[in-house]
C-alpha cells in the first residue's frame, strides 16, 4: 500500500462519536490520538469523549430500546447481513486499517475480518431462531409459556488487540436479540469500530440502535453510564483486574455480565504427539497477532523424552520469522501495542534467565521506531518463574517439562485462570480425559486455533464469565418470560 492510500483510508473513517444516529464531536472538544505502533506517528486524531457524552449516548440507546426490540427479527437479521456484505466488499480497506493501527500483518489482518464477519452473519441467521416453548404443567392443571425477551440496553467494552472481532462478536448478537448498545472502544485501536458502525450506518441501522463513545478516560465514560439504572447488561473484554472492578460496580444495579478476561494458555505435547503437527499447531497457538491473543499459548508444557526435538523445530522456525511494520510484504512479526507491552515481555524473559531458564532465541527489544520485541523462545524454565504466572502477550515461547499425564494436568490447571488449552496427541482416550481434566472453558485437540463464530468462546475461573459466539452468544442477550396460564380445555 502507498502513503497516499494510507492517508485516503484513515481520512474516510469517521472522527466523532457515534450519538443517536449523528456523528459528532466530543462535548468538550478534546481530542485523543490514534499512533501506528510500528513507527510512533499519530495517524489520526478522534474524538475523546466524556462522561456528559458518555451519558447522551446512554440515553440514545435507551430511547431507542422499546422500538428496537419490537423491530421483526428478520428485519433486525437483514440489518446484520447487509453489514455483513459490505465488510467483505472492503475487506481489504478494514484489513489495512486494523494493520495500522494496532500493527498485525496485513495478512493476519485480512484473516480477522474474515473471522469478526462471520459473527455479523452468524447472528443474522440467529436472529429468526430465537425460541421459546410451550407445554403442559406436570400437575396438568395449566399451560407453561416460556418466551425470550431482550435484556434491555447494554454497554459493550472491547479490548484493542482485535478491533474488529471483539466488536462485532459483541455487536451481533445484542442487535440480533433486539438490544440497543453503547460500544466502548480501546483507546489505543478506536479506529476499525468507527469504520464498522459507518458500515451498519450504511446497511440501514435505525438512529441510536448503535452509540460509540471513544476516550482516553474508560473510566470517566463507564461511570454514569454503569449507574444508569436503564442500563442492563454489560459485556467487557479485557484483563481480569479491570473486569473484577468493573463487577463490582455491576454489582450496584445487579446488571447482566459477561466477562472474557485474561488467560494463561497451557500447550501440552505429550510423548506420542506428532510433532509436525505440534510444531505447526505452537507456531499458530503462539505467534498469531504476535502473541497478543487470551488464547494465545503460555506455557508449553513438553513431555521429556521429545521436549529437546520440540524446541529445535520451534527455534528454527522462530528464526526465520520475519519482523516488520505490517504493510511490508513477508512480514510475519509486527510491533507490540506499546512500550508497556514491551517492557512486561522483556522483564518476564528476564526473571525466567535469572531463574535457570535457557534463552535459546531472542529475549530483546529491537531498537529503532517502533515498539519491536524480538521473537523468543525459552527453555527449562523453572517452577515460579513470572512467565509460567503471567500472560505474556507477547512473541515469547517458553517450555517446560513434564513425565507423565498427571504432572501434566496439574501443572496445566495450577493457574487462577482457565480460557483455553491445546493438546497434542495421538491418544484418543487421553485426548478425552483431558477434556474433563483441564480446567478450561474451551479446548484445542491436536489443532493450534480454534475460535470460531459458530462456538461458545469464553473461559472458567478468573478467565470469566458467559460465552460469546455459537447458539449460547444469542442467550446472553436474552431474559426468559415464564407464563402460566390456565387449562385451556378445563
Amino acid at each position: 500500500m502507498t502513503v497516499a492510500s494510507e492517508s485516503a483510508l484513515l481520512a474516510s473513517v469517521p472522527d466523532g462519536l457515534f450519538i443517536g444516529g449523528e456523528w459528532r464531536p466530543a462535548s468538550g472538544g478534546a481530542t485523543l490520538d490514534v499512533r501506528d505502533p510500528s513507527t510512533g506517528e499519530v495517524i489520526k486524531s478522534i474524538a475523546d469523549g466524556t462522561a456528559e457524552d458518555a451519558q447522551a449516548a446512554m440515553d440514545a440507546a435507551a430511547d431507542a430500546q422499546a422500538e428496537w426490540a419490537a423491530t421483526a427479527p428478520r428485519v433486525r437479521g437483514e440489518i446484520l447481513r447487509r453489514t455483513f456484505d459490505l465488510l467483505m466488499e472492503r475487506r481489504d480497506e478494514v484489513a489495512l486499517l486494523m494493520t495500522l493501527e494496532m500493527g498485525k500483518p496485513l495478512a493476519e489482518a485480512q484473516g480477522e475480518v474474515t473471522y469478526g464477519g462471520e459473527f455479523l452473519r452468524w447472528f443474522s441467521e440467529e436472529a429468526v431462531r430465537i425460541s421459546g416453548r410451550y407445554a403442559t404443567n406436570p400437575e396438568g392443571t395449566g399451560r407453561m409459556i416460556v418466551s425470550q425477551r431482550p435484556v434491555g440496553p447494554c454497554y459493550l467494552i472491547t479490548p484493542w488487540n482485535f478491533p474488529l472481532a471483539m466488536a462485532t462478536r459483541k455487536i451481533g448478537p445484542a442487535l440480533a436479540a433486539g438490544c440497543t448498545v453503547v460500544v466502548k472502544p480501546a483507546q489505543l485501536t478506536p479506529l476499525t469500530t468507527l469504520y464498522v458502525v459507518r458500515l451498519l450506518e450504511e446497511a440501514g441501522l435505525p438512529k441510536g440502535v448503535v452509540n460509540v463513545i471513544t476516550s482516553s478516560s474508560s473510566s470517566a465514560v463507564s461511570k454514569p453510564i454503569l449507574a444508569d439504572p436503564r442500563l442492563r447488561k454489560l459485556s467487557f473484554t479485557g484483563s481480569t483486574p479491570v473486569g473484577v472492578s468493573l463487577m463490582k460496580q455491576a454489582a450496584d444495579t445487579v446488571l447482566r455480565t459477561s466477562m472474557e478476561l485474561g488467560g494463561n494458555a497451557p500447550f501440552l505435547v505429550f510423548e506420542d504427539a506428532d510433532l509436525d503437527k505440534a510444531v505447526e499447531g505452537a507456531m499458530l497457538a503462539k505467534f498469531r497477532n504476535i502473541g497478543q491473543a487470551c488464547t494465545a499459548a503460555n506455557r508449553f508444557i513438553v513431555h521429556e523424552s521429545v521436549a529437546e526435538e520440540f524446541a529445535a523445530r520451534v527455534t528454527e522456525k522462530v528464526k526465520a520469522f520475519r519482523v516488520g511494520r505490517g504493510t511490508e510484504e513477508g512480514v510475519t512479526i509486527g510491533p507490540l501495542i506499546d512500550e508497556d507491552a514491551v517492557a512486561k515481555a522483556s522483564a518476564l524473559v528476564s526473571d525466567a534467565v535469572e531463574r535457570g531458564a535457557t534463552l535459546v532465541t531472542g529475549g530483546s527489544r529491537i531498537e529503532g521506531e517502533g515498539t519491536f520485541f524480538e521473537p523468543t523462545v525459552v527453555t527449562d524454565v523453572k517452577p515460579g518463574s513470572d512467565i509460567l504466572k503471567e500472560e505474556i502477550f507477547g512473541p515469547v515461547l517458553s517450555i517446560v517439562t513434564f513425565r507423565d499425564e498427571e504432572e501434566a494436568v496439574r501443572i496445566a490447571n495450577d493457574t487462577e485462570y482457565g480460557l483455553v488449552g491445546y493438546v497434542f496427541t495421538k491418544d484418543l482416550a487421553r485426548g478425552q480425559r483431558l477434556i474433563d481434566s483441564l480446567d478450561t472453558g474451551m479446548m484445542g485437540l491436536n489443532v493450534g486455533v480454534l475460535s470460531n463464530a459458530a462456538a461458545p468462546f469464553g473461559g472458567v475461573k478468573q478467565s470469566g464469565l458467559g460465552r460469546e459466539g455459537g447458539f449460547e452468544g444469542i442467550h446472553e442477550y436474552l431474559s426468559p418470560k415464564y407464563t402460566m396460564t390456565p387449562d385451556p380445555f378445563a
